[in-house]
């Protein structure tokens, strides 16, 4: 495998495990109303569970509410019973042809919670950046001695991909420090 594909491919891996954490982050519930945060809870549809976001609309009207309008209204109390069920503390109010979900200020304790929840998922994505450069550089060894490439090569690719590794921890780290921001200052 040539130098350029090994590095190539960390680098799409690492910006995938950025793009994993932050798609993560965006699911955990700020004082300020998201659909991300109710979209992926699952309810049973015809026997199966389903996405939340595949039986109606989600649509935040104000920064305290979420609306969601399902497309089939047999489906109200399946997914008020499924918001009451998942553990984002949240009281929906079923009016007969929507449902109203109010997002109560967060307490103090509850934001210091959320921030150690954000700076594990935080820390799992740098975990797996480092994983994804050990990864890399092992396929450099192996490569070099396969396609016969100098030592001073690899450890160019090897120092690149280091670089890469930096970049996108520091990636995270500006991705987690926005999130608990907004989460510390509702």
């Amino acid at each position: 495998m040539p130098i350029s594909d090994v590095i190539e491919r960390s680098r799409s891996s690492m910006a995938k495990s950025v793009e994993s954490v932050q798609s993560q982050l965006q699911k955990i519930r700020t004082g300020r109303a998201s659909g991300a945060i109710v979209e992926n809870i699952r309810i049973e549809y015809y026997g199966s569970p389903t996405p939340l976001g595949q039986v109606g609309a989600i649509s935040t009207p104000d920064a305290r509410t979420i609306l969601i309008q399902p497309w089939d209204k047999s489906t109200l109390s399946a997914i008020e019973r499924a918001i009451l069920a998942s553990d984002l503390g949240l009281n929906p109010n079923n009016d007969g042809s929507v449902i109203r979900v109010p997002i109560p200020p967060l307490t103090e304790e509850r934001r210091k919670d959320l921030v150690k929840m954000c700076r594990k998922i935080g820390e799992e994505g740098k975990i797996a950046t480092r994983n994804i450069r050990r990864d890399g550089i092992e396929a450099l060894k192996i490569a070099e001695k396969k396609e016969h490439f100098s030592e001073d090569d690899r450890k160019r690719a090897e120092e690149e991909i280091q670089k890469l590794t930096d970049r996108y921890v520091k990636d995270i780290d500006s991705v987690l420090a926005k999130k608990e921001k907004e989460i510390m200052e509702e």
